[in-house]
């Protein structure tokens, strides 16, 4: 009888995910993040700014406290996609993508 050798499974994460980043290694990376895509790093709210493809323009106010609170207990639990800007008002700022 042939047993099949498992793929990815009993690893750990490191082996479906790669190596853990470091807090402080992430927040050092903001600024190399623009020459570097796909880095990991640690954004100011201030540098954000909306999505020009958003396609929600109102958001329900009961809707968005809920969310607010639920981040404000939980932490985001997905990290977000974005895109440095590079000319205009906000050239430095990071445009939200997903």
């Amino acid at each position: 009888m042939v047993t099949k050798k498992l793929k990815g499974l009993g690893r750990g994460l490191e082996a479906l995910l790669g190596p853990k980043v470091n807090e402080s290694a992430g927040a050092d990376n903001a600024n190399s993040s623009a020459t570097s895509p796909g880095l990991s790093a640690t954004l100011q709210l201030t540098d954000l700014v909306a999505g020009q493809y958003q396609p929600r323009t109102r958001m329900d106010e009961g809707a968005l406290y809920e969310l607010a609170e639920s981040i404000k207990a939980q932490g985001i639990m997905q990290p977000i996609l974005v895109r440095r800007l590079n000319s205009g008002a906000n050239d430095g700022k990071y445009e939200i993508i997903a």
